[in-house]
């Protein structure tokens, strides 16, 4: 008996010892420069260096709104297959990139902070401050995320509402902000990209803006579907669900390219329906006749109405090197001609986050006062 004990607690060792060496095999891989590498750098030139282990690509290219417009750049591979491409004098703020690794379009596998297939770096070089970044020193508000069945469309969407600091705690009546995102993006990219939380957080600290909801719908569908869903269950959903005022001088409506198309297309067809207004970068087509034409018959019916219930509209553009700058100013001629007040202005940056992000800063300084 007792050396049965002896041999079962030996064969135990045995056990125990090849499973060590099993698991040390498992464990024991090669390590790769993988491991510690940091795929983004922000140098303090404002030149922004981007990484991306890829040891068996041909090609890796660099994706996203970081890209300035139309340039090319250079990508190097070192021989331990770490792929670098730097972009120079980026303007301080967020941006979003991807990779093209051989054709395919993948995220950064090493971002903390993925949006869908890019990710978001912020750009402070120097470490200066960005009124647009995460501030730790002031209160916060909340940006949840909302479903909703659409009568309209017939099926669940989706929408960002910010909502101020403290407002779970408070039941006063607010006014509610609708900001629309612009072609081929979703009710994540003002929220992500667009910082619109950061900004209002930022803004209500400093005492530069009225208490609101800001409302953040997915318009990723044909212009006139959205402003029917806009109308016929968004703007319901918030004045059900929310302690809002549901009249127009409550009411503020901003959209950025295609999002400005939807703002110009809901505004015009429900004239009496919001105080404040932005189209962002965005304007009708130059060369859509037909477009031009229903748009001036259409402001020459509501001109009165619009001037009567519009507070503050205004036209923002990225200055000439936006892609909607010539459609803008050539639609606001059409305004002109029809008596519409309005305002216009102005920044460089071309059709960028870096403008629209500071188109909502200041907008929201001027509405519900």
């Amino acid at each position: 008996m007792k050396n049965l004990k002896i041999n079962c607690f030996f064969c135990f060792l045995l056990l125990v010892f090849w499973a060590g060496i099993g698991n040390a095999q498992m464990f024991n891989r090669t390590p790769t420069p993988n491991d510690t590498l940091h795929s983004t750098r922000v140098l303090p030139n404002g030149d922004v260096v981007f990484q991306v282990y890829a040891p068996n690509a041909k090609n890796v290219t660099l994706g996203g709104d970081i890209v300035p417009w139309g340039t090319s750049l250079e990508s190097k591979k070192a021989e331990n297959g770490v792929w670098s491409i730097t972009v120079p004098n980026v303007t301080a703020g967020t941006y979003r990139y991807h990779f093209v690794i051989d054709g395919v379009k993948v995220y950064d596998p090493k971002a903390p902070d993925a949006y869908k297939i890019s990710a978001l770096i912020d750009v402070l070089p120097n470490g200066g401050d960005d009124f647009f970044a995460l501030r730790e020193d002031v209160p916060h508000g909340a940006v949840s995320a909302i479903q909703y069945y659409s009568t309209t469309t017939k099926t669940i969407r989706n929408m960002q509402v910010w909502t101020p600091p403290g407002y779970n705690a408070k039941n006063n009546k607010l006014p509610v902000f609708y900001l629309i995102h612009g072609g081929g993006d979703s009710e994540l990219a003002w929220p992500g990209v667009g910082r619109a939380g950061l900004i209002m957080d930022n803004l209500f600290a400093e005492g530069k803006c009225k208490e609101m909801i800001v409302v953040m719908p997915d318009g990723g569908m044909d212009v006139n579907l959205f402003v029917k869903d806009f109308v016929n269950d968004i703007i319901p959903y918030i004045e059900s669900n929310y302690n809002v005022f549901k009249d127009a001088e409550h009411r503020a409506l901003a959209g950025l390219s295609m999002g400005g198309l939807e703002v110009l297309e809901a505004f015009m067809a429900h004239p009496d329906m919001f105080a404040y207004i932005n189209v962002m970068s965005s304007g009708w087509f130059a060369d859509n006749k037909e477009m031009f034409e229903n748009g001036d018959r259409r402001l020459a019916e509501i001109a009165p109405t619009l001037n009567k219930t519009v507070k503050y509209l205004i036209f923002t553009q990225g200055g000439p090197e936006d892609i909607a700058y010539n459609n803008g100013k050539e639609m606001l001629k059409v305004f002109d001609k029809n008596g519409i007040k309005y305002d216009f202005s102005e920044m460089p940056g071309g059709h960028s986050w870096l403008v629209w992000r500071n188109d909502l800063k200041n907008f929201a300084q001027k509405i519900f006062k």
